[in-house]
């Protein structure tokens, strides 16, 4: 049987897998190589690559506005574009008691934020205070390369929870 277009390409791709040791398995080898080789315009997949990549950089771009725009809608909360990432940093200028209450339990305000939004809402988010932010400010950082169809009540439920916690820790 002749292998023709896209069963070519993976073939192909599959060929150059066996001097390659990247990885410690199969897939982990044909993922790696795709990455570093992916199909060349004249190749048969290549319009259906562009394609799907485009429409994946698309949807990121949309989940990050999405994003970035409700984030900025948060009392006490800002938000630069995402550029080229896969993740937004906010920043959190959170009241003082806030800042009290976390270093009662012998936390950083960033890392108390983010543990309440986890515990009051399932959503998890990375703390600031582990990526050298300066010092006095507070940040965490999320993915954008969330399910479309979900941000919506992601971003409704982050909005309850901060509100809630700002009004708690009202100075």
């Amino acid at each position: 049987m002749e292998v023709t277009g896209l069963h070519k390409d993976i073939k192909d791709q599959l060929y150059k897998l066996t001097s390659m040791n990247t990885c410690s398995n199969i897939s982990g080898q044909i993922l790696a190589s795709l990455v570093m080789n992916p199909p060349k315009s004249g190749d048969e997949s290549f319009e259906m690559f562009c394609a799907e990549r485009d429409g994946i950089l698309s949807s990121l771009a949309r989940h990050a506005k999405i994003l970035v725009n409700a984030l900025n809608q948060l009392e006490g909360v800002t938000c630069n574009e995402a550029e080229g990432a896969m993740h937004v940093f906010p920043r959190l200028h959170l009241p003082q008691r806030a800042i009290k209450a976390a270093e009662a339990v012998n936390m950083m305000p960033d890392a108390f934020y983010a543990q309440r939004l986890l515990d009051a809402t399932g959503i998890v988010v990375v703390q600031g205070s582990g990526f050298g932010q300066l010092p006095g400010t507070w940040h965490f950082r999320s993915t954008i390369s969330l399910q479309e169809d979900k941000i919506p009540a992601i971003i409704s439920r982050l909005t309850t929870f901060h509100r809630k916690f700002m009004e708690e820790f009202c100075d």
